[in-house]
């Protein structure tokens, strides 16, 4: 008969075999996952999603304010919250109609930015946010399938080669001037 400590040496070298094995699942899923990165021109307001180098779908989106501007650079995602709570100073807006930050948030490795949905449909296309990329609630959720924690996401405040053909984007910088100036309130 076993003693207690014997069973006890077994199930601890069991459950590290497990654990190995599980480890090296996930390692070979992640491999085996397409490689997705999320392009964002600022100056355009829209998204794109990529996946090995081909643009799956285009977000039109909301922008940060002239006085709280969307930060540039490359990110990734760190997290993606199904129905967030908004924090705001001195305010919490718990999920549903009224939330700020709409259905979906997929944060970024940038403290306190995201990418996420809206309370205010009518923002999209503006710069207006707090510096966040929105988009509508609807678009957001169908994002939210496609990208998890890991993927880059890059965010550009001026044209490039890449962003133009992508967007497929001839606005002068005057439409783009016209376009920042445009009233629309700001819920975020």
């Amino acid at each position: 008969m076993l003693r207690v400590e014997d069973q006890v040496k077994k199930m601890a070298a069991f459950t590290g075999v497990l654990l190995m094995t599980a480890m090296e699942a996930m390692a070979q899923e992640k491999q085996l996952r397409p490689a997705k990165r999320i392009v964002v021109s600022i100056p355009d307001r829209k998204l794109a999603l990529m996946q090995d180098g081909k643009v799956v779908k285009i977000y039109a989106t909301a922008v940060g304010a002239p006085k709280s501007p969307s930060p540039t650079g490359s990110f990734k995602i760190v997290e993606a919250l199904e129905n967030p709570t908004w924090y705001g100073k001195g305010k919490i807006v718990p999920p549903g109609k009224n939330c700020p930050i709409g259905t979906r948030w997929l944060g970024l490795s940038l403290k306190g930015y995201g990418i996420h949905g809206t309370n205010v449909p009518s923002s999209i296309g503006h710069d207006v946010s707090h510096g966040c990329i929105r988009l509508r609630n609807r678009d957001v959720e169908e994002l939210f399938t496609m990208v998890g924690a890991g993927d880059e996401v890059e965010l550009y405040g001026e044209r490039t080669a890449e962003t133009a053909q992508i967007f497929a984007t001839a606005l002068p910088p005057v439409a783009v001037a016209k376009l920042a100036t445009a009233p629309v309130a700001d819920q975020q």
